[in-house]
């Protein structure tokens, strides 16, 4: 049972709760509802971040995203098409009204979830922590590497470079709209002289949080951009995958799909 909830109005005093009382946190709460409902969480304090003024965004040479950021603000970001795209892919639009970015990055702790996270990824986000004793800045992709969350955190923002090159996003899912992925890529690739210079791939829903395909990625640097090179690419990221079976999907047909999935993406750049 709830015996208190928290509703800071500033950054400092969140810390402070957090600090003091060790609450569960929610941002648009959309993931926390279900698994209290559920029955997965029983905490005796909550803590809601919509009143702390973190879902500002910012674009300065590159985009500074306020964790409480909503999905719906993501699908209005014309500077990273990518992401406006991610961000479609996100449930159904009153989902999206309440869901945050930053709560999408932590509910992809619980598969299937993390559809905007995985465009993130392949970004090379960067996280902002903040706590009673400081600041930091972390890799989104050593933050899924890590294991679970600080609890002493509060996550503050996201920090993206506007991406050169090319960049393309794909979801597969039973439905065309507002269904769990089966699998969900995003790719960022850049080109010089015919060949790929740097290459970007994360995957969603195929292992415990999104990943990066480190051996695809690798499969396609200093190569053209064809289809050989997309084929190779396609057949590691999915041999890189580590997924489960579930309700939605067997480890096995999300495997395969992985593999398609990721050649489609790619022939779209």
């Amino acid at each position: 049972m709830i015996k208190a909830y928290f509703l800071p109005t500033s950054l400092p005093e969140a810390l402070d709760l957090l600090a003091e009382h060790h609450p569960m946190v929610t941002a648009g709460g959309t993931v926390a509802r279900l698994l209290l409902n559920e029955g997965v969480f029983f905490p005796e304090t909550v803590m809601s971040l919509k009143k702390t003024g973190l879902d500002q965004v910012r674009v300065n040479g590159s985009v500074q995203i306020g964790a409480m950021a909503t999905m719906t603000r993501m699908t209005q970001l014309k500077e990273i098409p990518m992401l406006q795209a991610a961000a479609r892919q996100v449930a159904a639009w009153a989902v999206r009204n309440m869901g945050t970015v930053g709560g999408n990055i932590f509910a992809s702790f619980v598969q299937p979830h993390g559809d905007f996270a995985v465009a993130l990824l392949a970004l090379d986000a960067q996280l902002q922590f903040a706590s009673k004793s400081g600041e930091r800045a972390v890799a989104l992709r050593d933050f899924y590497m890590g294991g679970r969350p600080n609890p002493a955190e509060l996550l503050t923002g996201i920090q993206v470079k506007v991406p050169a090159g090319k960049t393309a996003y794909m979801k597969y899912a039973r439905r065309a709209l507002n269904a769990p992925s089966i699998v969900a890529v995003a790719a960022h690739v850049q080109e010089e002289g015919g060949v790929v210079k740097s290459a970007a791939i994360a995957l969603n829903a195929v292992d415990r949080v999104p990943i990066r395909a480190v051996n695809a990625e690798n499969m396609l640097v200093g190569k053209p951009l064809n289809a050989e090179s997309i084929a190779a690419a396609a057949e590691a990221a999915s041999a890189e995958c580590h997924p489960s079976d579930d309700e939605v999907a067997s480890a096995w047909y999300r495997r395969q799909m992985a593999n398609v999935f990721v050649r489609r993406t790619l022939e779209q750049l």
